[in-house]
């Protein structure tokens, strides 16, 4: 495969002429580390959470594609590149490359992934493949001489993992717990859908709350008319102290789950909340809820099926 270098076009724009805005390049990863230590795990969680990835990528392509990925019209907003001794001499650019790409904002993320001698060699024999510093060179003496070239890289790096005693699932999970943040939450769906029990269970249900346990505004002069979206539902309710503290278990225990179903990699997800005829407690409740994790990033489609078919 050919590869050609493109330049960036630096013509400066005639007098007049308005320039595109430069694309907001939000996380620029750089991954390198020990042959063996997990990058091609975390390159996939990386994968996972959105970010444009490429493995091995020359070291002097690195400004290069960093650059294109600000340029007008670039739908790169998130990347992340491996590189490591595959790349032979040209690693020794490495740092320098860093250190600049360091003075451009964001400040890229540097990740250097290492674990003891005994893993990775234990690692290398079970794949049985040579270390990629020499086919004839013993493995303990590739690693050897792989540290002290990265050593380096090391001592610049942002984020330090040692895979020694992680699973492949939890070394996922780091990736995701520390470079998730809210545009993760964003990936997911979270339907929230208010119901009445008399008309049946949503099918497609994932969590289902029962609030018929709350006080019911259908039997309060003023207030069968209305619906859990009318302030003056919203206030009866509030009056009671099982709904506050029903309210806030209910989200305390959403905000715990849902970032577990994230990392198991779910995408939508369904909670229904119902009272007897959908119209008043689980409507008020729902909007409640919804607020609450629209305000905590996640991605949000509130209804509420059953809010006009019944008075009780």
């Amino acid at each position: 495969m050919t590869v050609r270098t493109v330049k960036p076009n630096k013509k400066r724009p005639s007098a007049g002429q308005k320039t595109s805005p430069r694309r907001a390049l939000k996380q620029f990863v750089l991954i390198t580390g020990l042959s063996g230590s997990g990058k091609g795990s975390v390159l996939k969680a990386f994968e996972d959470l959105g970010f444009y990835c490429i493995d091995n990528l020359p070291v002097n392509l690195i400004p290069v594609f960093a650059e294109l990925c600000r340029q007008p019209g670039s739908r790169i907003d998130r990347a992340a590149v491996v590189v490591d001794v595959r790349e032979g001499e040209a690693l020794s650019q490495l740092p320098a490359i860093y250190q600049k790409l360091a003075q451009e904002k964001p400040k890229p993320t540097l990740v250097f992934l290492e674990a003891s001698d005994e893993v990775l060699m234990r690692r290398f024999e079970e794949t049985r493949r040579p270390h990629p510093l020499g086919r004839h060179l013993p493995v303990r003496e590739g690693i050897r001489l792989e540290r002290m070239l990265l050593k380096p890289m090391r001592q610049l790096a942002d984020v330090v993992i040692s895979t020694t005693r992680m699973t492949a699932h939890e070394l996922r999970d780091f990736v995701q717990q520390r470079f998730a943040g809210i545009e993760s939450r964003k990936a997911m769906l979270v339907s929230v859908i208010s119901f009445g029990f008399r008309f049946g269970i949503p099918t497609d249900a994932d969590l289902v709350f029962d609030v018929r346990f709350l006080p019911n505004p259908n039997y309060v002069a003023g207030l069968k008319e209305k619906t859990g979206k009318d302030r003056e539902v919203q206030r009866y309710m509030e009056r009671y102290p099982q709904t506050r503290e029903f309210l806030n278990r209910l989200t305390e225990m959403l905000l715990y789950l849902l970032p577990h179903y994230l990392r198991e990699g779910k995408s939508y997800l369904t909670i229904a909340l119902g009272c007897t005829g959908g119209r008043h407690r689980s409507v008020a409740l729902a909007e409640q809820a919804a607020k609450i994790l629209d305000h905590e990033g996640y991605k949000i489609r509130l209804s509420h099926r059953d809010i006009g078919r019944s008075t009780a």
